[in-house]
């Protein structure tokens, strides 16, 4: 007689019960997580309840979401265009609003190219599982953004990490895979789409890191990759339209913009917008839109979308205030925090509009969050895995919409927080 199989009744229950149960066991710990829903993507949010709250989550950095070019940008193309693009890229989805935002986009990051994705994560994808493979070697820094990370193990090359920000390792790595690759030990198992070329070597980073705002030493990177042969993929979400001379970026700034070979930016951040941009060579670029499943299989960005992104470029050259008011904000921020005694991750050479208030314990995190909420302030509590255990934090961000008031109000609330420790 078969054996009986359980019924599909009964199997669902049992994985709803295991999942509950998962659930439950992380609420003690302070990492059971809930959406929320806020009333606009603003400086001052409103509650459900009417409460109204300073806005420290948004990466909006200035605040170009709520700018009234970009609402008649987005309209435009609506109204022209209709509301999505009906197919991939490749198919007929590449329309010429999506041509225009990508040839404004490759000028102010002063590349020969750039390509359009729909999220900066599925770029980060794209990039990675494109140019890497079996038999070649991604080292990434410990604290790169999570998309950075999938998109490595995803491609199929040897996946290493370096510790944040020190190189040494880096260099081991880099020189053991050119020393294999030199004696054919490397690179046995080559990607099947080109199995005579030589095993290759990545060197992948943020420029800005989002949980402390820290920046990437790129020139010290660049010579990494020049001395091993190695591409340099840096991830500017972060830095696109806040720092360098024009604001394209910490390439820019750094004086790197010509040695790195890949970068990627968002839209979602500075840009006020959404949607992941690859900028390179051509030839790079070129090689992503024949190999990135990401690409290949997902429909273009909405007309929209793009028409916000050439938008976006525009207003960052024109109104070149608004990334000074972000530093100027960041600095009275940080410099009150400091005169109230709280300990900050050291300066940068560059003003970042991220600020990380390290507490330690994800309790402690929920802690704070919970005062600054009840203080009229917005601000989340980081905790694993997006951070470490025991650097759990509330992280804020600055957008240039907000007044030297908001700045006083959330410094007023974290005095009476230490205070009451």
């Amino acid at each position: 007689m078969p054996t009986q199989l359980p019924s599909a009744s009964s199997e669902t229950d049992r994985l709803l019960k295991e999942l509950d149960e998962e659930l439950v066991r992380l609420d003690p710990r302070g990492l059971l997580r809930k959406l929320r829903v806020a009333s606009c993507a603003g400086p001052v949010v409103q509650t459900a309840d009417g409460k109204e709250l300073v806005n420290f989550t948004s990466n909006s950095y200035l605040g170009l979401n709520e700018h009234p070019a970009m609402k008649q940008a987005a309209v435009r193309a609506i109204e022209e265009l209709g509301t999505g693009a009906g197919a991939s890229l490749l198919v007929s989805g590449r329309l010429p609003v999506h041509e225009r935002a990508e040839r404004a986009f490759a000028r102010f990051k002063h590349a020969q190219a750039a390509l359009l994705l729909p999220t900066g994560y599925m770029a980060n994808l794209a990039v990675l599982t494109a140019l890497a493979g079996p038999g070649d070697l991604v080292c990434l820094d410990k604290l790169c953004h999570a998309s950075l990370i999938d998109a490595a193990r995803a491609s199929g090359a040897e996946v290493r990490t370096f510790p944040h920000q020190k190189t040494d390792k880096l260099e081991r790595l880099l020189a053991r895979h050119a020393s294999n690759a030199a004696y054919g030990l490397a690179g046995d198992q080559r990607p099947p789409h080109d199995t005579a070329r030589p095993p290759r070597r990545f060197i992948v980073t943020d420029s800005v890191f989002s949980m402390d705002g820290d920046c990437a030493d790129l020139p010290t990177l660049c010579d990494l990759a020049e001395s091993f042969d190695a591409v340099l993929v840096v991830d500017e979400a972060h830095a696109t339209g806040l720092l360098g001379e024009t604001g394209s970026g910490l390439c820019e700034a750094q004086g790197v913009t010509g040695r790195v070979h890949v970068t990627v930016s968002t839209a979602s951040k500075a840009l006020g917008s959404l949607g992941g941009i690859i900028t390179a060579a051509q030839p790079i670029i070129d090689t992503i839109v024949n190999r990135a499943r990401p690409l290949i299989y997902s429909t273009a960005i909405p007309p929209a979308q793009a028409a916000t992104i050439e938008q976006a470029v525009k207003l960052i050259a024109e109104e070149p205030w608004q990334r000074q008011r972000v530093r100027e904000l960041t600095l009275r921020l940080r410099d009150g925090l400091r005169s109230l005694g709280w300990q900050l991750p050291p300066a940068t050479d560059f003003i970042v509009p991220i600020v990380p208030l390290i507490v330690g314990d994800a309790q402690a995190a929920i802690a704070l969050a919970e005062h600054l909420y009840a203080h009229g302030i917005l601000a989340v509590p980081i905790r694993p895995p997006t951070v470490a255990p025991g650097s759990c934090r509330v992280r804020l961000s600055v957008r240039c919409d907000m007044s030297d008031e908001h700045i006083d109000l959330i410094l007023g609330a974290i005095g009476r927080h230490i205070s009451s420790c």
